[in-house]
């Protein structure tokens, strides 16, 4: 009987380009500044950014989404890894609604909540009834 043996191929390890996070979706930190930069050529307006120190003791600097905020220095926030296309040097982004007052969620958004940590309101739950009211099925 005959044993055939394979080679095992050699598989690149994988590259993690978020290193301050030590390979984990999100890590929480404090604000040491917060200031506004341009973004790159085509685009012209004042994107937020603050610079953290996160609870691993690594520093980055990180994009504010959304419209307004309260961020001050030491302001507890929470971080995950995004990239800003149009600001250079950017690939982290703060997340909104995670941590008290400072940066609650966008009370405004009714499309893409889930990005600006808008809870769901009144408003669109009457909406979601007015549509169960209507949408009727009807059995063959």
């Amino acid at each position: 009987m005959i044993k055939l043996r394979f080679k095992k191929k050699n598989l690149k390890k994988r590259y993690f380009r978020l290193k301050a996070f030590n390979k984990c979706p999100q890590k929480s930190g404090v604000c040491t500044k917060v200031f506004l930069k341009t973004p790159k050529k085509p685009n012209s307006a004042l994107r937020r950014l603050v610079k953290a120190k996160l609870c691993n003791e690594k520093r980055l600097i990180a994009h504010i989404p959304g419209e307004g905020h309260k961020l001050m220095k030491f302001s507890q926030i929470l971080c995950r890894g995004c990239r800003v296309r149009d600001t250079p040097g950017i690939k982290y982004r703060v997340i909104r609604g995670a941590y008290g007052y400072a940066l609650r969620g966008i009370a405004i958004r009714v499309k893409g909540r889930s990005k600006y940590g808008t809870k769901q309101s009144l408003k669109m739950d009457k909406l979601k009834k007015r549509k169960r009211k209507f949408n009727f099925t009807y059995d063959k």
